[in-house]
């Protein structure tokens, strides 16, 4: 899996072997937008297609699209995981909404990386020796 941004919209894009297209899907928007194309070049051409036609029919309606993320988050954990967060904040020198950034990048980053490594469609197995 792979990630194109365009206007602040994310898009998932995978390909299909199948129809051999690269198809992408609009992340984080409550309408479906989806696009593809042969080429890279294709695929980039109609997701910056797709965003901006989403974008004018919602200003034509008068209405306010979907912001891609507003950049607030709101969390329900457990106590004993905000007050050890708070303290691993605290002992950081960092306020919890710093910290809590700095967490939620590291890990989104792993996550990334370790999205590359596995092939599409590929699954991965731990098989037993014995």
């Amino acid at each position: 899996m792979s990630t194109m941004t365009y206007k602040g919209y994310t898009a998932r894009v995978d390909y299909d072997s199948r129809d051999s297209i690269f198809v992408g899907h609009v992340l984080g928007v409550r309408d479906s937008i989806s696009f593809h194309g042969e080429t890279v070049r294709e695929l980039r051409t109609d997701f910056h297609n797709a965003i901006d036609q989403y974008l004018a029919v919602y200003a034509k309606r008068g209405e306010r699209p979907d912001k891609p993320y507003s950049g607030k988050l709101m969390l329900r954990v457990a106590p004993e995981l905000h007050a050890a967060a708070a303290v691993a904040a605290e002992s950081a020198g960092q306020s919890l909404n710093q910290w809590a950034a700095r967490a939620l990048a590291a890990f989104a980053d792993h996550a990334a990386v370790a999205a590359k490594r596995v092939a599409p469609g590929k699954r991965t197995t731990t098989r037993g020796t014995g």
